[in-house]
């Protein structure tokens, strides 16, 4: 399912167009203010916005120019919105609340049950079905969340902060079962976290002032950022792969050692990301000893000043791009320059391994 988006709301200052191809995820960035929640807000159909047209899969969402004045309501438009509180209906049991949508749609009971007994399958809810909202945790009720959104069989997801309410050791079991149902599902999510970004998306939209400011594949647009919003979040390292033994190992070869983050589970061979700071890179012409190191031979590609430090951005010979930051005394005594090949040194203790 494909979108085509443009919209301006004035009172808001938002004048806006993207799209999203066919069955593609894409992350909202921006700061406060930017413009998420109106280009959400007008999505779902709950803001109406001064001009502007919609399309999804060929279906026109409203097209309010100067001759036409057309405008779907919200729940005929194909859209679920999830937001970061999981506002299920306190007074239906799990089951209920995510057979709504099917049932909406005009599926008899029984056939709404079904769909939502295999989606409170898939999201690893099933044994909370008879229980009531007030009877879940945080964790559990986002998934009965999701659930419930994937029931009704939206043609297009829009997730608003996913994680943001969750403890830190339930959301990298969240962004997990979200990784694998969104394959191939066109979706919209709304962050400020870096690892939803890198993790859940493919390409990446970043707002400002209710504009589209930089918009491309998540992780050029990160290597590369052309706004200092995206340049300030955008400081971690990320190497994809497959889980052994306490490491990422990518399909070249490249070894990265580190510890599964807290709370999540990885099985030998499942698909992981070592993700590290730049601040944890070390820069040596020769190869350190020492504690349990990482140790990476990269070429530097370019030298970027941050205030009182240096951003070092390298590639090693199998086109991973990996950054560090270091002193400005550093570069001078190492001598560091593009084209200079050195050694990037991490130590396993500041690299963590996430399940994807």
């Amino acid at each position: 399912m494909s979108l085509e988006f443009s919209a301006t709301l004035a009172q808001r200052d938002f004048d806006a167009d993207l799209e999203i191809r066919s069955g593609e995820r894409v992350a909202i960035l921006g700061h406060n203010g930017s413009g998420k929640s109106t280009l959400l807000s007008i999505l779902a159909g709950s803001l109406r916005p001064d001009r502007g047209r919609a399309v999804l899969d060929g279906r026109v969402l409203f097209d309010l120019s100067p001759r036409r004045h057309r405008w779907l309501p919200p729940h005929a438009r194909g859209i679920a919105l999830l937001a970061q509180d999981a506002l299920l209906f306190p007074h239906l049991n799990v089951i209920d609340n995510v057979a709504f949508g099917p049932k909406v749609a005009g599926r008899s009971t029984a056939q709404a049950r079904a769909s939502a007994a295999r989606w409170l399958d898939e999201v690893g809810a099933a044994e909370f079905s008879d229980r009531r909202p007030s009877q879940l945790s945080g964790g559990q009720a986002q998934r009965v969340a999701i659930a419930r959104a994937l029931a009704a069989e939206p043609d297009l997801l829009l997730l608003d902060e996913p994680m943001a309410a969750l403890d830190v050791a339930v959301a990298p079991l969240l962004r997990r079962v979200l990784g694998q149902l969104l394959a191939e599902r066109a979706t919209m999510i709304v962050t400020h976290d870096l690892l939803d970004a890198l993790l859940l998306s493919e390409r990446i939209v970043v707002l400002e002032q209710g504009k589209v400011a930089e918009s491309g594949p998540t992780e050029e647009v990160l290597r590369h950022p052309r706004t200092r919003f995206t340049a300030r979040i955008a400081g971690l390292n990320l190497v994809r792969g497959s889980y052994h033994a306490n490491a990422v190992v990518d399909g070249d070869g490249l070894k990265i050692q580190g510890s599964v983050k807290e709370g999540a589970a990885l099985g030998q061979g499942e698909p992981a990301a070592a993700v590290f700071s730049p601040a944890a890179v070390s820069i040596f012409l020769d190869l350190p000893g020492g504690s349990p190191r990482n140790n990476l031979s990269v070429t530097i590609a370019e030298l970027e000043p941050l205030g009182d430090l240096v951003r070092v951005r390298s590639e090693d010979a199998a086109g991973h791009f990996l950054s560090a930051d270091v002193t400005l005394g550093s570069v001078s005594e190492l001598d560091l320059y593009p084209g200079r090949v050195v050694t990037y040194s991490i130590k396993a203790s500041a690299v963590t391994i996430y399940p994807t």
